[in-house]
């Protein structure tokens, strides 16, 4: 098959149209084709457009409200909770960024815990909306358990991502998205798709043996291969903040995102703050620091061979490519989509 790219425009309007076929009301669908876009168009393919089929899935099953009726709650200055009513967890996180953007702009720092909330995709979408508000956005959260312990030979952690982004004065901003565990669970099914192996130390199989074929992965690893102990922790600080600080479920205790059961609420949380530099040193010096600290960052001499990259960089340059060349589909997605588009009535977008 020869390669498959699509407009991004065209993506976005397809995955509204679908979700709206399924039943979701137009914040939900907004929210989460906004949210897959912005992997797709940053090249983060793992949690962008490919996640339309499952998502399509959930809503027609009832495991997703489609029309929450989400509330928020201040507790103190700087802090509050949001019940998302078993909401996409995209809307979810966008409306609650929203809110600690407004406790940030009156208290320095506006924290929210999510609760009732499902699969977000990518978390740096979020962050990257509050750093687009001039603020430094932070956001994580858990999801069932697929990724063992450091030396564990069982599932417990979820992927458990954690993200951060900040304004810059003379470009896009800093944007850090990271899964605590080696790769994501959507990373293996990309590389199914596409016929791949797997990096070393990213995947076990059942016993936890380390493996690299796609098609025997039963749990991740841990970030930090023989010093996973480091991703195992940074796993835990997210389940804390998500889990236990919205009173939700754990990640061993959350039903899986791909298990047969798509009618029960899966119970998630997730945890978002967002910091207003006016509450520091203020918005300029903060902008005149970032510029010294990347520009010092990105003229670091580099090993032979490499790059040296700020968080972010990688992704932009893919975003100018993907704006100009489309956004590619691997040949899973690109089948999955012409069967939506068959069951919704609609077009699907390529040719």
């Amino acid at each position: 098959m020869s390669e498959i790219r699509s407009d991004i425009a065209a993506l976005q309007a397809f995955c509204e149209a679908t979700l709206a076929a399924a039943g979701a009301d137009a914040p939900s669908a907004n929210a989460a084709a906004r949210a897959m876009l912005h992997a797709s168009r940053l090249g983060v393919d793992s949690h962008g457009v490919r996640l339309l089929p499952h998502y399509d899935l959930v809503f027609r099953g009832g495991r997703l409200n489609t029309a929450p009726q989400m509330t928020f709650t201040r507790q103190r200055a700087g802090s509050g909770l949001l019940d998302a009513d078993d909401a996409h967890g995209a809307l979810a996180a966008y409306t609650a960024a929203d809110h600690a953007y407004d406790l940030a702009r009156e208290a320095g720092i506006g924290a929210v815990g999510i609760s009732n909330t499902s699969h977000f995709g990518p978390a740096g979408a979020y962050a990257l909306a509050m750093a687009e508000a001039g603020m430094i956005g932070i956001i994580m959260c858990h999801s069932d358990s697929f990724v063992r312990l450091h030396e564990g030979a069982e599932r417990f952690h979820g992927t458990n991502p954690i993200a951060a982004a900040v304004p810059t004065l003379s470009g896009a901003p800093w944007l850090f998205d990271m899964a605590t565990s080696a790769v994501p669970y959507n990373r293996v099914q990309l590389y199914k798709s596409l016929g791949r192996d797997l990096p070393d130390e990213t995947a076990s199989d059942r016993d936890g043996v380390d493996t690299r074929d796609p098609n025997l992965v039963e749990m991740l690893a841990p970030l930090g291969g023989a010093f996973g102990f480091k991703g195992a922790g940074l796993a835990g600080l997210v389940e804390i903040c998500s889990g236990l600080l919205t009173g939700m479920k754990i990640s061993p205790e959350i039903l899986p995102m791909g298990g047969p059961d798509i009618t029960t609420a899966r119970g998630m949380g997730a945890f978002v703050i967002c910091i207003d530099p006016e509450g520091f040193v203020g918005r300029d010096i903060l902008l005149a620091g970032m510029d010294r600290y990347l520009g010092a960052l990105r003229s670091s001499a580099a090993r032979h061979g490499g790059t040296v990259l700020a968080p972010g960089d990688r992704e932009w340059a893919e975003a100018a490519e993907r704006r100009r060349l489309g956004v590619p589909l691997d040949p899973e997605t690109a089948a999955a989509f012409l069967r939506l588009a068959e069951g919704a009535g609609i077009a699907a977008p390529f040719s």
